[in-house]
């Protein structure tokens, strides 16, 4: 297969599996990933469905990559517009389920194909998500570390997202905990080498 075709398919596969990993998340009721508790927050005080609310939220976050200086690519702008368009239909058919254990294991499914999903689109180049390109372009901005910026920005959208209404707990910090981690093993996996 030539090269941009499958970084194409393999930016789509994991953009539609990142939307199915939020909805296993929440339909375990034990908490959402930090961005889903803002985005479900939200969602819950304006009566817009959760896929409109991640793709406003999502702009808004890429009008603020402009005094950071960031430039978007095209996996950024299909960031926002693949989730948005395939996470209400996730939720629609992922089914709640009941029992602690069966929740448990629906939410480190979402943890763990979170990880594989945000592998393959990363992996690819064509460009990061708005959460991610804000991330580091404050860190560039301020001379802070990586590290330091996105706990800062974690804890915000967290507790404001909870403050909301959204479904902070123990998954919110297994996420946390967990994911990066996972994605290191995950993308030199399901990175596409550009060059020969």
């Amino acid at each position: 297969m030539p090269r941009r075709r499958r970084r194409l398919i393999q930016l789509l596969v994991g953009l539609v599996a990142y939307a199915f990993s939020m909805a296993l998340m929440m339909r375990a009721g034990l908490g959402s990933m930090p961005w889903d508790v803002l985005h479900q927050g939200v969602a819950l005080r304006s009566g817009l469905p959760i896929g409109a609310v991640t793709a406003l939220i999502g702009v808004v976050v890429l009008l603020a990559w402009i005094p950071l200086r960031e430039r978007p690519g095209i996996g950024t702008v299909a960031n926002v517009v693949v989730i948005a368009l395939v996470i209400d239909g996730a939720l629609a058919v992922v089914p709640v389920v009941d029992g602690l254990w069966a929740r448990a294991a629906l939410a480190a499914a979402g943890i763990v194909l979170n990880a594989a999903a945000t592998a393959a689109y990363v992996g690819v180049g064509l460009g990061p998500g708005p959460r991610d390109g804000l991330m580091t372009g404050l860190a560039a901005r301020t001379g802070r570390s990586v590290r330091a910026v996105r706990t800062a920005i974690e804890v915000t959208v967290v507790l404001t997202g909870w403050l909301l209404g959204g479904t902070f707990g123990v998954v919110t910090v297994a996420y946390a905990l967990g994911v990066g981690p996972l994605i290191q093993w995950f993308l030199p996996r399901l990175t596409v080498r550009t060059s020969r």
